[in-house]
This record gives structure tokens, C-alpha cells and sequence, in this order.
């Protein structure tokens, strides 16, 4: 994800094509933050780590106006999104101008003075760092005394879906090979916690938590098999399993057809089940 000139080098195994950067605009504070909301208040300045294009951070800044937000993301496409995203809601009214800035930043080195927000927030982001102790001792640094640094990650191993279906089984193997040959770890979620003690945050200033999205109405489903038929098959990451020998070009267009068979059948139903953490400075 934060692969600037000088940044860290872990490869983000979506890559930005167009079918993400349309799953990602989907996310709202309201269906992948709601475990934070409750502690934003008015006036506070946040971070926004990670943003991709910044639909989340939108909802954040809502509630924290008038106070200031900044949204950094380290791959071009994402930087791009996200301004593209603010400009429209200022446009649009939604939005003061100048309320929600946006920059290129490295998750490891940020530019910006030790406590400088109240809220430091990253959705998603850990499970595609090498070093998320490192990243989330460099977060602590930026958010001041008493401030809170707000985590949500999915964990691959624990989504499941109905009806079994052994292309999506073989899937969520392909994927999570290709997420570990990028120095992520795709089963974050579980990890949080353990992450968090390992950055120095007192076990007794954390809230723990989960939360689920959950993919079952025809409108849901199409949407999901759509982002994922088009990564699996047609991405940097379809690119990267067939350089590894992991997987041919058939293989992968197999399991794309079955996302879509998959999300045609009424009864089908996924869940994708995110660790979130609270974590007081």
C-alpha cells in the first residue's frame, strides 16, 4: 500500500484497479467504523491512515467538525481517489472547504509532529504492513495524551460463505499465499490485539471488539463477486500467482466464473468477520 518513492515496500496485493477503488468507495463510517463513532467529538483533529478514496473519512469528518482531517494514503491511485472524493463533497456542500486535507504519507513515518491528533484512525491497513507494531508505535507518536488510535482489520481465515463451494475455497488459499508473499498478514484480525500490546499500549486502556459486513441480498452479492471475479483474475494479483506458479491463467478464470455463479444463487450468503480495537495513547 505505501509504496512511494523512499516508503516501505510491501506490495498491496489489490493493486487499485478500477473493481476496488468501487468496493473501497462503497465502505461508509456507518458500515466500517461504527465501533468508533460513538467517541468522536466535535472539534477534534484526525488522521485517517490508509484512506484509499476517502468515503470513510468523509463520515468521520462529519462528525468531528468542525475539526480538522487529514487523509494520507501511500499508492498514487488511492491519493488520487481520495482527492477526487473530498473535491466532490465540498462541491456538493457536504463538506467546509478545506476541513479534509490529503496527502501522500508513509504508514511507518509520518510527517507530522509528535501528539498532533486526537484521533488517529486506519481501516484495513494493518493486515498489508510487515511491520504493524512498528506502524502502530509510529500512530501512538502522532495522537496525542489521551487520544485514541482506532484499528479495524478483517481475518481471511474466519469468512465464510454459503453454499460450500471449492473454487472459493481454493480462492481464499490463492489469496491468502499471495497476501504472505507480500508481507502482509491476511489474518489480521486476531492479531490486533497482540499487536497493540507488542507497541507499548496498556492492556487496560484497549477496547476490543468485532464486527461483521455481511453479503446476502442480490445487490450485495453481485457487488462483492464483481470486485473479486475482476482481482482474481484480471489484477496485479492474478499477475503475481501465475508468476509464482501457483495458479495458471485458467484456474483463475474458472474461479471468477464461479463468483459469479455464486452470487446468482438466492440463497448464497458471505460473511467477512473484522477485529477493531480502541486503543487509548
Amino acid at each position: 500500500m505505501f509504496d512511494s518513492a523512499g516508503m516501505a515496500a510491501e506490495t498491496y496485493t489489490h493493486g487499485h484497479p478500477a473493481s476496488v477503488l468501487r468496493a473501497h468507495g462503497a465502505r461508509t463510517a456507518e458500515t466500517s467504523a461504527a465501533y468508533l463513532l460513538g467517541h468522536l467529538r466535535h472539534g477534534d483533529r484526525l488522521l485517517d491512515v490508509g484512506c484509499g478514496p476517502a468515503t470513510i473519512t468523509l463520515g468521520l469528518a462529519a462528525r468531528v467538525a468542525p475539526g480538522e482531517v487529514v487523509a494520507v494514503d501511500g499508492a498514487t491511485p488511492a491519493v488520487h481517489a481520495a482527492a477526487s472524493t473530498v473535491a466532490a463533497a465540498e462541491a456538493a456542500g457536504e463538506i467546509e472547504p478545506e476541513q479534509v486535507l490529503v496527502r501522500a504519507a508513509d504508514a511507518y513515518a509520518l510527517p507530522f509532529d509528535d501528539d498532533s491528533f486526537d484521533v488517529v484512525h486506519a481501516h484495513q491497513v494493518l493486515q498489508h504492513l510487515a511491520r504493524p507494531v512498528d506502524a502502530l508505535a509510529e500512530w501512538r507518536r502522532v495522537c496525542r495524551p489521551g487520544g485514541i488510535v482506532a484499528v479495524r482489520d478483517a481475518d481471511y481465515a474466519a469468512m465464510t460463505w454459503w453454499p460450500a463451494t471449492p473454487a472459493l475455497d481454493r480462492w481464499l488459499a490463492l489469496y491468502r499465499a499471495a497476501a504472505v508473499a507480500n508481507g502482509g498478514e491476511p489474518d489480521a484480525g486476531r492479531r490486533l490485539l497482540s499487536w497493540a500490546l507488542a507497541a507499548g499500549f496498556d492492556v487496560e486502556r484497549i477496547e476490543p471488539s468485532a464486527g461483521t459486513w455481511c453479503y446476502a441480498t442480490p445487490s450485495e452479492r453481485a457487488r462483492w463477486a464483481e470486485t473479486w471475479a475482476e482481482r482474481i483474475s484480471r489484477t496485479v494479483l492474478a499477475e503475481q500467482l501465475v508468476a509464482a506458479g501457483l495458479a495458471d491463467q485458467d484456474e483463475l478464470d474458472g474461479i471468477a466464473a464461479a463468483w459469479q455463479r455464486w452470487a446468482e444463487d438466492p440463497a448464497a450468503w458471505f460473511i467477512v468477520p473484522n477485529g477493531e480495537l480502541i486503543l487509548r495513547a
